[in-house]
């Protein structure tokens, strides 16, 4: 339990869920990630950019697994002594890096890359937030390089969504329906290759159970339990997603910059 470090009651929905020792947090859950790493088809040696690396956990996972070499960035500083730390302790200081900077000031990053990585990213951002975004990770990827988004879907009353998620989780989100995703990766120069919907159900039990394992999801649950700040802020997310869960889900995809026009 990470609780003491920050205050729940104005914390972001992530934070609490963390805090709870919830380590996937994305809308569609680890099945969903898997599908968009089965889409990129990663090969050894190649390399990825990901956004917003938190502790490195993802970037150490990629690296471990594929054999990729990982740039992480991050805007925490505490967030990237610990990922560094967290590399260093799995003697991957060759192959994984995380840095500290902004997401919307991705010129900064040195050199292209085969992919960029952005897993509930675009959410939290208004419309010109998104669109400076990806134009940076349209420049940023190699020739017929690779975008891999997940994200949350929003497929009606978004703005009545949009207010009720803020209030609940603390923090703007400003998730899309399917068309306006792929339109906003358009804008960008990003081809859309591969998509996928699906329902949200990042807070039912049977996905929890699902994406963290038996063990992991009984200490979430017992967390949950015995710490009433944290218990009450995931009721209010959950009666949230639960009140929209015709409207809310989530959408994966690639998408790829066309060959020759980066620069």
């Amino acid at each position: 339990m990470t609780q003491s470090t920050i205050n729940l009651k104005t914390a972001t929905g992530h934070q609490v869920m963390a805090a709870a020792g919830k380590k996937i947090l994305r809308p569609g859950g680890k099945a969903a990630t898997e599908q968009l790493f089965e889409w990129a088809d990663f090969k050894p040696g190649e390399t990825v950019l990901e956004l917003a690396a938190s502790f490195g956990y993802s970037a150490i996972a990629l690296a471990k697994r594929y054999g990729v070499r990982v740039v992480g960035i991050e805007k925490n500083p505490q967030s990237v002594d610990r990922a560094r730390a967290n590399i260093q302790a799995a003697g991957l200081a060759d192959q994984v890096q995380v840095i500290e900077g902004d997401i919307f000031h991705l010129d900064q990053v040195p050199g292209q890359f085969d992919y960029v990585l952005a897993e509930a990213i675009l959410t939290m951002q208004s419309p010109s937030g998104k669109a400076k975004i990806l134009r940076g990770i349209h420049d940023r990827l190699n020739p017929g390089g690779k975008f891999l988004s997940h994200e949350l879907l929003v497929n009606d009353r978004e703005e009545e969504i949009c207010r009720a998620l803020a209030a609940a989780i603390r923090v703007n989100s400003s998730p899309l329906c399917e068309t306006n995703w792929i339109a906003a990766c358009q804008t960008a120069d990003l081809q859309v290759l591969q998509h996928r919907i699906g329902a949200m159900g990042l807070l039912s039990p049977a996905r929890i159970i699902q994406d963290e394992g038996w063990s992991d999801a009984l200490k979430f649950f017992w967390n949950v339990f015995t710490h009433a700040e944290i218990r009450d802020r995931l009721l209010t997310m959950r009666q949230v997603f639960q009140q929209y869960k015709q409207e809310l889900g989530y959408i994966i995809l690639t998408a790829t910059a066309p060959t020759g026009e980066n620069q």
